[in-house]
């Protein structure tokens, strides 16, 4: 994804070793720039003053002022990704419309994610030249000799099955011969998830999970270990 405008991208957490692993992350993500690494929410304060911040990575449990009330006093311009070792303030940081809550120790994948979240909702949709792909609420997958256009909310679930894709709709299941990831590439990020390398779901559609399997369309799913840790890290926080 490129963009002409850097990410202007401040971290708050008491914790050294903490700051240190989200600004080597950021270092490698292309169109970031790390204005200030603060050690408390004071420091953050008197920095949001004197610089133009639109990305925080907040801490939650912090000494004099905790993040939550941080994230509350702040302009609400300046968007929010909460870091923390506890998922007890999942809902409330969720309530403060953060772009992403990441339980420590945070992957550089899944900050990755993070931030892509951010380049989705707040970036992509103010970029004049942005890919016209991106503007689309639908895609064609060839079926039966034809290109078939295909809504995006209109999808419940997308199954691999061999060398094949079953598309399963409401009242119907198109079946191409694409790849799983190829059709993932296609799929707005804010919408869908992939939970198993045959599974990814309509976040939408979703009744009810477990750690173990979502139910979908009356189906019981099954969410894959390696998809587990961020499958219900995002779950959980929805």
């Amino acid at each position: 994804m490129q963009q002409e405008k850097d990410i202007r991208c401040m971290i708050v957490d008491d914790e050294s070793i903490a700051r240190e692993v989200i600004s080597t992350h950021l270092s490698k993500i292309p169109n970031t720039k790390l204005i200030a690494s603060c050690s408390s929410a004071i420091e953050a304060f008197n920095c949001l003053r004197t610089q133009t911040i639109d990305l925080v990575f907040l801490d939650i449990n912090m000494p004099e002022m905790s993040g939550i009330s941080f994230a509350k006093a702040i302009n609400k311009e300046v968007k929010i990704i909460f870091t923390t070792a506890y998922r007890d303030f999942a809902i409330e940081g969720f309530e403060l419309r953060a772009v992403d809550y990441l339980l420590k120790p945070i992957s550089f994948e899944r900050l990755v994610k993070a931030v892509n979240n951010y380049f989705d909702t707040y970036v992509d949709d103010k970029t004049t030249n942005t890919n016209e792909q991106n503007s689309h609420d639908f895609m064609f997958v060839r079926a039966d000799r034809r290109m078939i256009k295909i809504d995006f909310d209109s999808i419940i679930y997308v199954e691999s099955y061999s060398d094949y894709i079953k598309i399963h709709l409401p009242n119907q299941t198109v079946v191409t011969r694409e790849t799983i990831s190829a059709v993932e590439a296609k799929l707005p990020k804010s919408k869908f998830l992939r939970i198993h390398r045959s599974y990814i779901i309509s976040l939408k559609h979703i009744s009810s999970f477990t750690n173990e399997e979502i139910t979908i369309n009356n189906k019981a799913l099954t969410i894959s270990r390696s998809y587990k840790k961020e499958v219900l890290q995002i779950l959980e926080t929805y």
